[in-house]
């Protein structure tokens, strides 16, 4: 508890992190972050953010549209499932699940429970995650949502109002609000997280720049599992 005790007395450091459901990536940085929220002097805000518009105005691609990249990412994933400890391997038809399907439906959703009730935000965007990265299954279609929604915890008639709100101008607007400030922060991918510190924003990219973060917020890193080590 030594690293827990060294943070009293000393005022938060904010970490926003920007994410979207259809990157794995994100969802290792996710977990980490979350693994290390009573460990580290940090508050986390947690953005919903849509990839695709980071995509569209950087001129960016997803890694598994070029080649090469795609070869990696097979053997990496694997890897990193293990390493971070998370059930995480790619969807079988990665095209048409990832590439052409997408993630708005669902971002938009995450952002109406944001809005609406923030405290599912972490766990409906796990479910989500748990669904395309996991399981192999949709979460395109308002069905799949919901599904993802009641296994983490919302009743299904506050779902079902929280899918009907998803499709409003209010949740577009925030969505498309989010992912513009991720792009000014200078974004051009998903994850992205943004250290606050001395009244500096510090953009990182990626779930292998952790540790970095660690050393930027003055803070202990631990490995990707930090319960796992001696505090």
């Amino acid at each position: 508890m030594a690293a827990v005790r060294e943070g009293l007395g000393r005022s938060k450091k904010l970490v926003d992190l920007f994410y979207d459901v259809v990157s794995p990536y994100s969802w290792l940085a996710l977990e980490v972050l979350c693994r290390y929220q009573s460990i580290w002097n940090i508050e986390l805000r947690l953005r919903p953010t849509f990839l695709g518009g980071i995509m569209k105005e950087t001129g960016n691609q997803p890694p598994a549209m070029v080649p090469k990249k795609g070869e990696y990412m097979n053997k990496d994933l694997p890897r990193l499932a293990k390493f971070y400890q998370l059930p995480l391997q790619a969807p079988k038809n990665f095209f048409e699940t990832v590439i052409k399907k997408g993630s708005l439906p669902a971002m938009r959703f995450v952002t109406a429970v944001d809005i609406a009730q923030p405290q599912f935000v972490e766990s409906v965007s796990r479910e989500l995650w748990m669904r395309i990265w996991c399981r192999d299954e949709d979460i395109f279609q308002a069905e799949s949502i919901l599904a993802a929604a009641e296994q983490a915890g919302i009743p299904l008639d506050q779902a079902k109002k929280l899918l009907e709100m998803s499709a409003s101008t209010e949740v577009k607007n925030r969505l498309k609000t989010t992912t513009d400030e991720a792009l000014k922060y200078g974004a051009f991918g998903l994850p992205s997280y943004v250290a606050h510190v001395n009244g500096e924003p510090q953009l990182f990219f990626g779930s292998d720049r952790l540790e970095l973060l660690a050393s930027i917020l003055g803070e202990k890193w631990l490995g990707p599992v930090p319960t796992s080590a001696k505090l």
